[in-house]
């Protein structure tokens, strides 16, 4: 999610740590795999009220509204089936969360359970450094093979080594599915566009009528990842995006559709169609002048539905991103949020597992329904407020078509800053189109030609 960012030193200072070794803090790469096999020997379901008074440290970054609701409820209603334990919940926002966990994973006081963000920068750096626990006997035990699919359970699956994304031992599971789309004000838009070129006209009437037409701030860095993936799956498709992220070969990012895409994202920035001084405002306090009733969209993640529910209710709407043509395939930047998993150095691993079950069962489905968020996985609740319907609607849509395409910054250990630094230079015009997608591309080699 993302929702997806900065501390510059101190993520320096955690990857410089965590790469320095290949396997576990001063062992090799082979002391990963032995210690995945005894971990999954050691799991095991667990009675919890029969596992003596206890403490669970977790690390989350569950802080908006929707997501803070069900967290807080779904924590509740734990305690109080299972009095013997405590939680010690440590909330953060997404930026401070990726700033500081790596650290925290490795130091003597490691938390129990962490949302640790997919892709190579965070879970797989925290998987080569033998710090979060392979779950696979938990995911058997519990059955959450078939809580799952498995696009979703490979989204936070690495090899043991930390070097293959998307296969391997499953080292989190995810509470929440997650789509970056257009919210928009029905007061202000008639009706839905059908084309690629309908919303941009309405970008235009918006700005000729004194209106900001996207609501966007840029200050955090990760919304300009969605900003022109939202843009780029018109242009480029699914599958570019997929191969890329996954390191297929012959991937490439510096082609004649992503330069289609850089382009049209510049002259968008040039229009101003998105707020004023966008790399200098935050991405909160961007889409809450949306809530407010201030401009017809904002191009966002569902992570936000709550809140845009409970500001502007009824006039709220969501759609996806439409194609180029009329009833083209949706393709939409999405999947699921954080994971949730367990550190290497955790005392209660299995009273851990039984709270993430917790907290993903079809129960808990019903409880992220009701405070306006999307379940991963199968709810017995429908939406009540009309976005919630829209965004319920979008995801049966996107996973009928599987037209999910999976966040860039997973694609290197260090692409979150890389690409993230390269759109907001695209976006403030300092650098032209052609020289952003080699500019990103010589990125991208760097690792690529290392693995």
């Amino acid at each position: 999610m993302r929702t997806i960012r900065r501390g510059a030193p101190a993520a320096f200072m955690a990857v410089a740590l965590l790469a320095a070794g290949c396997g576990t803090p001063g062992g090799e790469s082979s002391d990963n795999a032995k210690q995945a096999e005894e971990s999954k020997k050691n799991s095991a379901k667990v009675d919890v009220a029969k596992a003596g008074d206890l403490t669970l440290t977790i690390w989350d970054q569950e802080v908006r509204g929707g997501q803070a609701k069900q967290i807080k409820q779904l924590n509740q209603s734990f305690q109080s089936t299972y009095p013997n334990v405590k939680i010690k919940r440590v909330a953060k926002s997404f930026t401070d969360l990726n700033t500081t966990l790596k650290l925290a994973v490795s130091g003597p006081k490691a938390p129990d359970i962490v949302q640790a963000n997919q892709g190579r920068q965070v879970m797989g750096a925290l998987v080569k450094g033998g710090l979060l626990k392979p779950m696979d006997a938990y995911a058997d035990a519990y059955g959450w093979k078939d809580r799952w699919s498995k696009t979703l359970l490979d989204l936070n699956r690495f090899s043991s080594d930390g070097r293959q994304f998307g296969s391997g031992d499953l080292y989190g599971v995810s509470q929440m599915g997650e789509i970056v789309g257009v919210f928009y004000n029905k007061d202000k838009v008639g009706s839905v566009p059908k084309t690629f070129g309908e919303f941009e006209a309405m970008l235009a009437k918006a700005k000729r009528e004194g209106e900001v037409p996207i609501s966007f701030g840029n200050l955090d860095k990760f919304g300009g990842i969605h900003e022109f993936q939202t843009v780029q799956n018109q242009f480029a498709g699914k599958a570019s995006t997929t191969d890329f992220v996954f390191a297929k070969p012959d991937a490439s990012f510096d082609t004649a559709e992503n330069r289609e895409a850089a382009t049209k994202l510049q002259e968008w920035a040039e229009k101003g169609y998105f707020t004023p001084n966008f790399n200098g405002t935050g991405y909160d306090p961007a889409w809450q002048q949306f809530t407010k009733g201030k401009g017809p969209f904002t191009i966002a993640g569902t992570w936000i539905t709550s809140d845009v529910a409970s500001t502007l209710g009824d006039k709220a709407g969501f759609f996806l991103m439409p194609g180029q043509e009329s009833g083209a395939p949706p393709v939409s930047l999405g999947g699921e949020s954080l994971p949730w998993g367990i550190t290497a150095k955790s005392k209660h691993a299995d009273v851990a597992a039984a709270y993430i079950d917790w907290i993903t069962n079809a129960k808990a489905a019903d409880v992220l329904v009701q405070t306006d968020n999307l379940p991963a996985m199968a709810a017995g609740t429908q939406p009540a407020s009309a976005v919630s319907k829209d965004v319920f609607a979008a995801w049966k849509t996107l996973n009928d078509a599987d037209g999910f395409t999976p966040y860039m910054d997973y694609a290197t250990p260090t692409f979150y800053d890389d690409f993230s630094g390269a759109v907001q230079r695209l976006m403030a015009g300092k650098v032209k189109p052609d020289a952003f997608t080699q500019a990103v591309q010589e990125d991208y080699t760097k690792f690529a030609d290392k693995q």
